[in-house]
């Protein structure tokens, strides 16, 4: 079947106008209360000192190889044709030091890792605090029951404030919005561009040294020895985080106590006239008495901050107390004394700076990532801190100068080799900006082509076709409507389930939505047509696993919510009330005077009939009562019991998953850009892409694919 967006209607527009405001009774978002919604506690405690000691340690292992192995490099790659003098010495230290003090520690240790999403970091995790605070989502699917979800924080913003003025710009064009996607994909696609050629270049340039004592051995051998050595670290990282953390932390922590201590000792013995460096007139001498080649090397010297991201990116790992204590107590001190270190040696051995180390290709990506991160961090201030505008171009105007600079200087390096990760990266980014734009293009079809729920209904409870038993799960993008994938069913098979549930995977702006808060649950018209919908909410560090039995998850969230419903339909005004220990699952309610309640929701497995509420220090004493007529016989849809027995039955005579199998054209008078896109990219991402089916652990004789061809 072939459907254009434009085209495709399933009634005329005045039928549509009449049966709108009937659409809007009928199907409306979920609401908590309405939906069973369970809400859960905030599982986030507060870490204990040995704990915190305990994560700092462990990132050293982690989050720091990439600054703990710069040394090895930087001098080398800053002065490529040798030293000139002592002044050019000290002007490079002087800029090493203060882009160490400025970037990392500054920058990042005290005021980005601040602008952390619930604990996690880097690019995705501003982007979904901004997501949570202005409408720059490109799918509006938003709701304002997901802003009940313990892990989605955010904070109000008062009106005719400057921060209001901010997400009124933001919000008023799609086209800033998508400017804004555009630039957290650019700096997403650095990262991984910068995390392809990173470890390979610390790595060689680690056993490089191996010929500073070994002047005869052959590049080759070097070569063999760094690729052995990458191929282990990468196999046991499939181990996880802590148990690599406790591996390698101990080698880290020495590595950067030795460095440190030979740092120390190459200042004692050699010159101790490097300590004038904290001085920035260097800088400045630095650059007036060789401009243009100074300026060039400013590519080596921004080596001395690669990996400062993962202190960010990483972040999730630990926690932001955890990683500060790292880098201020350990990382920073001995990378101080290493730099100076090495200039106090070079002050007298000029000659030795080729032979330190292996000269290593330039990550121009990285500079790429920390723009990106520095102008995300002026709309977190502005929009989320709401700090004074003032103070927030303090901080764009001195850091974007700064990484701007150091950007102008790596572009010179490009035909060096510094086009490889921004060639990978821009791989990366027409692959994310295609499946996104056909991703955005689906959900368009799915929102224009959805048919009227006033006109479904109109069928009566068999819906004008042989209801057969069983439950049949519909999956759909939508929210809310009737997706144009079950007219499209039914259309060719007069015939459907008993019970049918439209179910939805939507994705937050959160990093994680707790297990027990991932299920919305109601119903869609009168009982006797046995009809549900079901809103399944993942963060974007969630993951599916093959264990996870996403089928029973979500009947047994059906079947609490019809006892739920049950119990609001029933409740009374009496004052007492008993809870059994078996019921469990907190969910919020609102009373009738505005105050909230938490209660428990019922267990599928209890026959009890009755539950109690808990409540936080800071609110009133309040019983309320509720009970369950115990006279509903089995078989009779119409009671409680009844009903969930009819549940079960249809359980028990099988359950379909019924997916819709999408195709996406580019229309026939669309340009060659577009086809090619669309017809071959898009086309060849959604083949290699896991289905639902599989991420969701669908078995394959339960599954119904229904397909569709839409032209974009």
């Amino acid at each position: 079947m072939e459907t254009e967006i434009d085209e495709e209607r399933e009634m005329n527009g005045s039928d549509k106008g009449r049966m709108w405001s009937l659409d809007q009774k009928i199907d409306q978002p979920i609401e908590d209360t309405e939906a069973g919604h369970i809400r859960g506690m905030d599982v986030r405690k507060e870490l204990s000192g040995l704990m915190v000691l305990r994560l700092a340690f462990q990132s050293l292992g982690v989050v720091y190889g990439d600054l703990g192995t710069s040394p090895l490099y930087v001098f080398n790659s800053t002065f490529p044709d040798g030293v000139r003098d002592s002044e050019d010495l000290m002007g490079a230290l002087s800029l090493i030091i203060y882009t160490l003090t400025l970037i990392p520690l500054l920058k990042y240790v005290f005021v980005v890792m601040r602008a952390n999403d619930n604990g996690e970091g880097g690019t995705f995790a501003l982007y979904s605090l901004l997501c949570r605070h202005v409408k720059v989502n490109t799918i509006p699917n938003q709701h304002r029951t997901d802003e009940e979800l313990t892990t989605y924080s955010r904070r109000k913003i008062e009106d005719k404030s400057f921060a209001a003025r901010t997400k009124k710009w933001l919000e008023a064009k799609v086209d800033r919005q998508n400017a804004l996607l555009l630039l957290v994909l650019v700096g997403t696609c650095m990262v991984i561009g910068d995390g392809i050629f990173t470890p390979a270049i610390s790595v060689l340039s680690s056993v490089g040294g191996i010929k500073v004592d070994h002047p005869k051995m052959k590049t080759a051998v070097v070569v063999a020895v760094a690729v052995l050595i990458l191929v282990i670290l990468f196999s046991v990282q499939h181990y996880g985080t802590d148990k690599v953390g406790w591996l390698f932390a101990p080698a880290v922590l020495l590595w950067f106590l030795c460095i440190g201590s030979i740092g120390a000792y190459n200042i004692c013995k050699h010159d101790t006239v490097v300590l004038k460096a904290f001085s920035p007139v260097y800088i400045v001498k630095y650059f007036r008495v060789g401009t243009k080649r100074s300026w060039a090397s400013l590519g080596g010297i921004m080596l001395s901050i690669t990996g400062t991201e993962a202190l960010f990116a990483d972040l999730g790992h630990f926690s932001t107390l955890a990683v500060q204590i790292a880098f201020t107590s350990i990382v920073f001190p001995c990378l101080l004394l290493q730099y100076m270190g090495q200039a106090a040696y070079l002050m007298h051995h000029q000659e030795d700076v080729k032979e330190a180390f292996y000269r290593s290709i330039p990550g121009t990506a990285v500079i790429g990532v920390m723009l990106v991160t520095t102008l995300l961090m002026a709309l977190i201030m502005l929009v989320v801190w709401r700090s004074n505008w003032l103070l927030v171009l303090l901080f764009t105007s001195v850091f974007l100068s700064i990484e701007l600079v150091y950007f102008s200087s790596v572009l010179f390096k490009v035909n060096q080799g510094g086009w490889a990760p921004l060639v990978i990266a821009a791989v990366f980014l027409i692959i994310m900006s295609v499946w996104h734009y056909g991703t955005v293009k689906r959900y368009e079809f799915e929102l224009e082509s959805k048919v009227s729920m006033a006109w479904i209904l109109g069928l009566g409870p068999s819906l004008g076709l042989v209801r057969v038993p069983g439950i049949g799960l519909l999956y759909t993008e939508l929210v809310n409507g009737v997706p144009h994938i079950f007219s499209h069913l039914i259309t060719h098979l007069p015939a459907i389930h008993s019970i049918v549930v439209f179910v939805c995977l939507k994705y937050l702006p959160v990093n994680t939505v707790p297990q027990e808060e991932r299920f919305l649950v109601k119903r869609i018209g009168p009982k006797d047509f046995h009809m549900f919908r079901c809103v399944a909410r993942y963060g974007y560090k969630d993951l599916h696993k093959k264990d996870d039995d996403f089928e029973k998850m979500l009947l047994d969230k059906l079947s609490a919510f019809i006892r739920y419903e049950s119990l609001m339909e029933s409740i009374s005004d009496s004052e007492d009330y008993s809870l059994p220990e078996e019921y469990q699952q907190a969910t919020t309610l609102d009373t009738e005077n505005g105050n909230q309640m938490s209660l428990h929701a019922i267990s599928t497995e209890s026959s009890q009939n009755s539950i109690v509420s808990e409540r936080s220090p800071q609110q009133p004493v309040r019983h309320v009562r509720f009970s369950v007529p115990n006279t509903g016989t089995v078989g009779n849809s119409g009671t409680v019991d009844g009903e969930i027995q009819f549940l079960n039955d249809c359980r028990d005579s099988g359950v379909v998953h019924i997916m819709g199998n999408t195709i996406v054209r580019a229309r026939r008078d669309s340009g060659m850009i577009k086809k090619i896109v669309v017809d071959y990219i898009y086309a060849f991402l959604r083949r290699i892409c896991r289905e639902k089916s599989v991420i969701l652990n669908v078995p394959h004789e339960s599954l119904l694919n229904v397909g569709q061809v839409f032209y974009v």
